[in-house]
């Protein structure tokens, strides 16, 4: 995908903590830039995180994630990590993620995560909440996929 069909991205600088011993950043650090970046996201949508845990008694689950390594980020490299629902269906929605160099074009990681709306007493998956998912629809540049 190009920069572009996302209209949301967040910032972070790669600590020296988040390298290893060949001095690149940990491959599972990738999936927390992701998960912090779509926090980001949620709120920049005008989500309410908390509030939907507390009321609604219900919660998000990564139940997969694909993460494909194209190119290593470095300890003090500033990187832009670039958020997109791709599809959202009655429980469920695909998420997009691309991480680049800040300033460059050279993508470094992507990835896709699908999660799962579930109710938190019973644990099973229940239905998105419309208005969350007009918030989405709204704001993605590119369609999001119903199914």
């Amino acid at each position: 995908m190009a920069k572009s069909d996302f209209w949301f991205h967040h910032d972070f600088r790669v600590r020296y903590s988040e390298v290893d011993a060949q001095a690149i950043v940990f491959f599972g650090n990738y999936m927390t830039y992701m998960d912090s970046a779509h926090t980001e996201y949620m709120r920049a949508l005008g989500f309410d995180y908390q509030d939907h845990v507390l009321t609604r008694h219900s919660d998000f689950h990564i139940v997969k994630a694909d993460v494909d390594y194209h190119a290593p980020a470095r300890f003090d490299d500033q990187l832009e990590v670039y958020v997109r629902t791709e599809r959202i269906g009655r429980s469920s929605m695909t998420v997009r993620f691309e991480i680049y160099l800040k300033g460059d074009d050279r993508l470094i990681t992507s990835a896709r995560s699908v999660l799962v709306h579930a109710d938190q007493r019973t644990m099973t998956s229940t239905p998105w909440p419309d208005q969350f998912i007009t918030q989405i629809t709204a704001r993605e540049v590119t369609p999001v996929a119903r199914r």
